[in-house]
């Protein structure tokens, strides 16, 4: 089983330097961004850097491409790039539903998946169960943000007087979580946006974790190894986990057993065979 990627590096497509430092970073995955980070009139720009850099597969991070939302007037050149480039897939921001899925796969090659954003429109909301219908082998992965949906919401702030997230943003962050896990898709945290703090950065992805997110979205190369670092199940806690899958392996008509004096059953299981799953 190939692991899950725990580390997806947002890097603004129209600028070479900064391409050719995440290529060489220790980040899982790489996600060349034609929107958000890139004005207008670089897009086209944008784009030429991109069919240069991505016209072949490399070593290093896996290659996706964040192209402009469905509906916007930019996303049909996006995909006529797409196409000619050697990547693992896209990153589709701004998706409402799994028909965003259906549409977007019928332009792309086969083998070229979807990483889909999913929190980010007020209508997104209604949508994370829906996810389960995009398609076997299209959709890869689906992660959320706070920020482009605290505008879609006209919201002043999207953090609590104590500085946490505010209701509404906890709610898409769980709900991206469930609709992942429902759609059989890795689960992907947001961005942490203070990139130089380091312990913040460190607590939320350690967060995520164990809540159940197997990867998390960086915006600058130093957040890449505290990532992965936190993703990254530890040799005591894959000791225990095979522990776990033995016993059961062991006595397989069993729906208990009991390992160090606690008694544990199939959802114990299925813990340990997630935690091994991560396992590199």
């Amino acid at each position: 089983m190939t692991p899950p990627v725990r580390s997806w590096l947002f890097v603004p497509a129209d600028s070479e330097k900064k391409i050719a430092k995440a290529l060489a970073s220790d980040a899982d995955a790489l996600i060349l961004d034609l929107e958000d980070s890139v004005a207008e009139e670089r897009k086209s720009a944008a784009r030429g850097i991109v069919a240069d850099r991505l016209v072949e597969r490399g070593a290093g991070p896996q290659r996706w491409v964040r192209i402009n939302r469905i509906g916007s007037g930019a996303i049909d050149a996006d995909l006529a790039l797409v196409r000619d480039l050697a990547i693992a897939g896209i990153v589709l921001p701004k998706a409402e539903n799994g028909a965003d899925i259906v549409a977007i796969g019928k332009a792309l090659p086969p083998g070229v998946r979807i990483h889909a954003v999913v929190t980010e429109t007020a209508a997104s909301l209604f949508g994370l169960d829906d996810y389960r219908h995009a398609g076997p082998g299209l959709l890869a992965a689906m992660s959320w943000g706070a920020e482009d949906l605290s505008a879609a919401l006209g919201a002043t702030s999207k953090y609590d007087a104590d500085g946490g997230l505010s209701f509404t943003y906890r709610m898409a962050r769980s709900l991206c979580l469930a609709g992942a896990v429902a759609a059989g898709v890795q689960p992907v945290d947001g961005i942490f946006a203070d990139f130089r703090d380091a312990d913040g950065l460190r607590a939320e992805a350690v967060a995520a974790r164990r809540e159940g997110f197997t990867g998390k979205l960086a915006i600058h190369p130093d957040q890449i190894a505290i990532i992965n670092a936190a993703f990254t199940p530890a040799e005591e806690e894959l000791a225990a986990a095979r522990r776990v899958v033995a016993a059961f392996a062991a006595d397989p008509d069993v729906g208990t057993i009991a390992l160090d004096g606690r008694m544990l059953d199939r959802p114990h299981l299925l813990a340990a065979q997630r935690t091994l799953g991560l396992a590199r």
